[in-house]
């Protein structure tokens, strides 16, 4: 779809008569509906006052570009409006407007048309381009200059390399995703040129995410620039310089941000350590993965939160909060009804959901819960929340490709109607009549072998799960581990968890010891980071051996695989089981078996990566 194709000339007003910022918008609105592209003014009109309210429209240097994406709009269309003396339109440099782009967009609307608004953006950052429009003296040669600039834009593109090495990333992103996250991407790569500066920016528009920076580029990034008026993935940049600004900043300032990454003047962020696996996201995540991670990192704070509640029920008894056991008290079930009830209920629709809403974006999210709740509830578990989460993920897209062969006088209703309705029921029939009972039969049999293993198979499956929750400290390979041990606990079997999270919590404790026990192995940085290790490893946080790992991969990383699997095989041979999912030290009092050997086999684990890496590094020197 091309600008053209929205910029029409029953969509012109070359002489506005408005003298205010709201007769502006009164006044292309309805030119909007005479047109046939706005269905209700008044709704319309409402949702562009909502995003001016978020921050002003009026970029400067005389454009201001009002935006909506609302069902009150029929198909997508552009208005224009010029007026030559100049109208106050509270822009960010203080200057009246002369040339005003009112966008409009329908709700669930095609990417289509969202890409040819971002050319839009793009264009009007061309100066010349903008005298050519103030000077144009019939919509027809509007019409014409657009088309030229069009094509001029499809020609190919030679990207800016900087001889000197310094390499900027950006990301930008504005609450509606239409026209100032692609302003600002254009602002910062066309400054980045005259400076002589690379510069890759991901935009998160609308459309999703695209040129999507990478793990590489992010490692070899200089320092980051995130001009962003909403939540973007931020742990990626964990160890990075980041320059944090209102998208707005971008459009009115990039030499000066370019400049100010260059000199590497920002704060250097830290990724939240409470979600587990936040540092792993710097790694890629592609396909299968992304879409996995994006359920696991927004299921965990319900198994943190859930989990720890359930674990402090338990300080009052294993059945204190069974009204029929001698041992009730009503706190402990209120602890569990909230935990155990609610939150840890919510985990495995929540997995799916959010694995869903990765793949087809929101109109995924509530096929993804339905289908997540029913394999829970039908005892499908973890591995049926999985499934649930991909099958209505990808059903949502092939719904999008059936439906896009609809007229596009429907469009408003495919999100609010069709992709629910349709979404929800295929899902929920593939689930109840294909899915969770061969997954329920499973589960069953799984827990059934683990209830029969030998205590010497018991033992090498405690090396292998402890060891893979060191291999790559909060990756795929940690959290295949992590799931598998809560799907056991949902089964009944608590052993295996406890080897995880024993071999969980070893690769930052070992790394802590080491760095009192050999000081003159590591830096004085090093030796201040082993410090917030001893908290990390016993709050279990894998991720705090990272910076370790990093540094001396060859050496630390055998060495924490060891000790995990060491304290994991340790685990089963003591015969722990542990029913609480999340906790590390605070919630060893409630373990089946000995608290006091658990603490033995994760010391022992600790005590073996600790000699291991204090042994073969060699002294530094500072």
């Amino acid at each position: 779809m091309k600008i053209t194709d929205l910029l029409t000339n029953e969509t012109m007003i070359l002489a506005l008569q408005a003298k205010t910022k709201g007769e502006v918008i009164d006044e292309l609105a309805e030119k909007l509906a005479e047109a046939g592209a706005v269905s209700d003014v008044e709704a319309f009109k409402q949702a562009i006052w909502a995003r001016e309210k978020q921050s002003t429209t009026g970029v400067g240097d005389g454009i201001a570009i009002p935006h909506a994406k609302t069902a009150a709009v029929k198909r997508p269309a552009v208005a224009f409006g010029r007026s030559v003396e100049g109208i106050d339109y509270e822009s960010l440099d203080g200057k009246p407007s002369h040339l005003f782009f009112m966008i409009a967009a329908p709700e669930g609307g095609e990417q289509t048309h969202l890409q040819a608004l971002a050319r839009l953006s793009s264009m009007l950052m061309d100066a010349s381009f903008r005298a050519e429009l103030e000077n144009a003296s019939s919509e027809e040669e509007i019409v014409r200059l657009f088309a030229e600039k069009e094509s001029e834009q499809e020609a190919p593109r030679q990207a800016a390399r900087a001889e000197n090495g310094r390499k900027v990333l950006a990301v930008t992103a504005c609450p509606t995703g239409i026209a100032h996250t692609y302003m600002a991407a254009d602002a910062l790569k066309a400054k980045a040129a005259e400076m002589g500066v690379t510069i890759k920016v991901e935009t998160n528009g609308s459309d999703g995410v695209k040129n999507e920076l990478t793990a590489k580029e992010i490692e070899e990034a200089t320092a980051i620039i995130v001009a962003a008026d909403k939540q973007v993935d931020m742990d990626r940049f964990d160890g990075k310089p980041v320059i944090q600004v209102p998208v707005a900043r971008a459009i009115r300032e990039p030499e000066k941000l370019i400049e100010q990454a260059l000199r590497q003047d920002a704060p250097i962020y830290r990724a939240s350590g409470a979600a587990r696996g936040s540092v792993g996201a710097a790694k890629p995540r592609t396909g299968f993965y992304k879409h996995l991670m994006n359920g696991v990192s927004n299921m965990l704070p319900f198994v943190v939160g859930g989990g720890i509640l359930i674990a402090l029920s338990f300080t009052f008894g294993i059945k204190a909060f069974d009204p029929n056991d001698p041992s009730y008290h009503p706190f402990a079930k209120l602890l569990m009804d909230i935990g155990g009830g609610n939150a840890f209920a919510l985990m495995v629709p929540v997995l799916a959901a959010f694995i869903a809403m990765s793949i087809a974006d929101r109109p995924g999210f509530a096929p993804g819960m339905v289908g997540g709740f029913l394999a829970a509830n039908g005892g499908a578990g973890f591995l049926g929340g999985l499934i649930a989460g991909f099958l209505a993920g990808y059903l949502v897209v092939g719904l999008r490709k059936l439906f896009s062969r609809l007229p596009q006088s429907l469009e408003g209703i495919k999100p609010v109607l069709l992709y629910p309705v349709f979404g929800i029921f295929l899902t929920g029939v593939i689930m109840m009549y294909v899915v969770i009972d061969p997954v329920k039969a499973l589960n069953e049999g799984l827990k059934h072998w683990l209830s029969g293993m030998g205590t010497a198979n018991l033992v090498l499956l405690g090396a292998v799960l402890g060891g893979m929750m060191a291999v790559d400290m909060g990756g795929p390979i940690n959290k295949a581990a992590y799931t598998f041990g809560l799907a056991m606990i949902e089964a009944g079997n608590f052993a295996p968890h406890a080897a995880i999270m024993a071999g969980g919590m070893v690769p930052p404790l070992g790394l802590a010891l080491a760095t009192t026990f050999f000081k003159k192995k590591f830096t004085k940085a090093e030796r201040e980071a082993g410090k917030t290790c001893y908290v990390m490893g016993a709050s279990f946080i894998t991720e705090g051996a990272i910076p370790f790992a990093a540094a001396d991969p060859v050496r630390v990383i055998p060495s924490i695989i060891v000790g995990s699997a060491v304290a994991g095989a340790l685990t089963m041979l003591f015969g722990i089981g542990l029913p609480a999912p999340h906790g590390g030290i605070f919630v060893i009092p409630i373990v089946k078996g000995s608290a006091w050997l658990y603490i033995l086999a994760i010391l022992i684990g600790s005590i073996v990566t600790a000699l291991m890496v204090g042994l073969w590094k060699k002294e530094v020197k500072e």
